[in-house]
């Protein structure tokens, strides 16, 4: 992905821009043959921009040639080869972005005066980073994983490596002194270590925590410090040295059930607001008080999306080429109330269809 979507970086996508701000989104593949037509796709979505500066009166011809400039650079910077799940493109006059995103996104053009940013902060959003801890008694490895990915983290002290070879072994096995490797207080001192490099690189990147390992090695965490003695434990061995692919394997099911116990609190969380009258949902209501800063906690499904109008207060439907419509008021939603220091959850399609497909819980 480009650079980390911190506050910082989002706050600046989303600034106004002199219009037009084009937003150019195109869903991609990972692998073939999916991919062929990508490149293909691209091409028409940006010509389908170019035209529609061209045609906008609105837009000078300045203006024109400028922003069809910074789509041509922001299209030179694109590798589809090493394509992920989607393509943000963002031009304006003086500048361009591209972002990849481990998300598929809807294939649109949109000129506005700021980017279409909600797509990226979905897309940073379910990428839902965690680091995996695979301990064994002579190696401690950290990964950083995703939803999609799981990568050896090689920095900040890891991997941690230490020789099992004890030169006093033979005499210890003589009197019956030699403890089983789970049992020796080197290997305590070892996770403890383990646990102070950890908690370093949580200090920097705070994400949820899972430790593997065999179970005789989880059961010293208790005594091994604070931060691997509260992570999620994986009782599954032999994972210190990898693949990647399978340490993603062995957490899958625990991050499953972390999204499920999300959703459900999520939906936990609705049930109580409306139960205390601080609760509105669907599109119309959402925006009266996400307008007014009222809202505490906005959960929306992830392929909603609404072009309308205003009608004297009142959101309404309209045609994209209207000329006072929105072309999607679910990003500005999201938007304002990341603004206001709202909560927001992006959910599965389905999951609020009772709800009008956007709800939220108020302050007041």
């Amino acid at each position: 992905m480009h650079p980390s979507l911190n506050p910082a970086t989002l706050a600046g996508l989303r600034r106004p821009r002199p219009y037009p701000a084009v937003t150019v989104l195109l869903p991609t593949h990972r692998r073939e043959p999916d991919n062929a037509q990508d490149p293909v796709r691209l091409r028409n979505l940006v010509a389908e921009a170019k035209e529609r500066l061209k045609s906008d009166p609105a837009v000078a011809r300045e203006q024109r040639i400028e922003v069809a400039a910074q789509l041509d650079q922001a299209v030179a910077e694109i590798d589809l080869v090493h394509a992920e799940d989607g393509l943000a493109l963002f031009a304006a006059p003086g500048e361009h972005q591209v972002w990849s995103l481990a998300r598929t996104v809807p294939s649109r053009v949109v000129l506005s005066d700021t980017f279409l940013t909600r797509n990226v902060v979905a897309a940073q959003a379910a990428e839902r980073p965690y680091w995996v801890l695979t301990i064994s008694a002579d190696r401690v490895s950290l990964w950083s994983g995703t939803a999609e990915r799981v990568t050896e983290h090689k920095a900040d002290g890891f991997p941690l490596t230490r020789s099992l070879e004890d030169p006093d072994a033979e005499r210890k096995e003589r009197i019956g002194d030699l403890p089983s490797t789970y049992r020796d207080e080197q290997t305590r001192k070892f996770l403890r270590e383990a646990d102070l490099s950890t908690a370093s690189v949580l200090r920097a990147h705070p994400r949820p925590l899972f430790v593997a390992g065999e179970a005789a090695a989880l059961s010293l965490l208790d005594g091994a410090g604070t931060v691997i003695k509260e992570a999620g434990r994986v009782s599954h061995g032999g994972l210190a040295h990898g693949p990647a692919d399978a340490v993603r394997q062995a957490v899958r099911p625990f991050l499953a059930a972390q999204d499920n116990s999300e959703l459900d609190s999520v939906l936990h969380e609705l049930d109580a607001a409306q139960g205390r009258r601080q609760y509105a949902a669907g599109l119309d209501e959402v925006w009266q008080n996400v307008t007014t800063d009222r809202v505490r906690l906005l959960a929306v499904e992830d392929t909603y999306q609404a072009t309308v109008r205003d009608d004297g207060g009142h959101l309404v439907p309209a045609d994209a080429d209207d000329l006072d419509a929105v072309d999607d008021v679910v990003d500005d939603i999201v938007e304002r109330a990341l603004d206001t220091g709202a909560q927001v959850h992006f959910v599965p399609e389905g999951a609020l269809a009772d709800r009008g497909r956007i709800a939220c819980a108020l302050r007041y």
